[in-house]
């Protein structure tokens, strides 16, 4: 099974976005799918109103109870691959793989994913999040378990 972890600062937004909206394009089951923070800000805290509200109107299923985590050395070694939202988390990331797991790190989408912590716009983020999960999930399932060596989707697959 491959094991992907969604990653941004907060833990709210985005990665959980990102993971409960590739749970629901995995519709076999095949992926083990979560979503964490870079920082310990929102630790514990609940999926972002407005995340939950953008992913209720698209009919996209999503734990209620899920709180904030923050990304731990273990995670770093159970999952096969790990998306940063964006640059910055990337740069985080990295920082704290300190060369151990930079294979497994990966840039969700060229550009990144906006914040919409700041941009409040749930429904940007969503059709960004969704285009760029189903070009993960495509490109996850055209390659062999070990896909880590490999670089990441730079155009959208049709």
């Amino acid at each position: 099974m491959n094991k992907v972890v969604f990653v941004c600062l907060g833990n709210i937004c985005r990665s959980p976005m990102a993971e409960f909206i590739m749970k629901a394009l995995d519709q076999d089951g095949s992926l083990h799918i979560e979503s964490r923070a870079t920082s310990s800000w929102e630790h514990g805290n609940p999926v972002h109103q407005g995340t939950q509200k953008i992913l209720r109107k698209y009919g996209v299923s999503f734990d209620s109870s899920k709180g904030s985590q923050q990304i731990s050395q273990s995670d770093f070694e159970f999952f096969d691959l790990i998306v940063g939202m964006d640059e910055s988390n990337v740069e985080d990331l990295l920082q704290v793989s300190a060369g151990r797991y930079d294979d497994k790190i990966k840039l969700f989408r060229p550009g990144g994913v906006p914040d919409p912590w700041y941009t409040g716009d749930f429904e940007e983020t969503y059709n960004l999040v969704t285009a760029a999960c189903q070009d993960w999930l495509q490109w996850i399932r055209d390659r062999p378990v070990s896909y880590t060596h490999l670089t990441l989707p730079t155009k959208r697959i049709v």
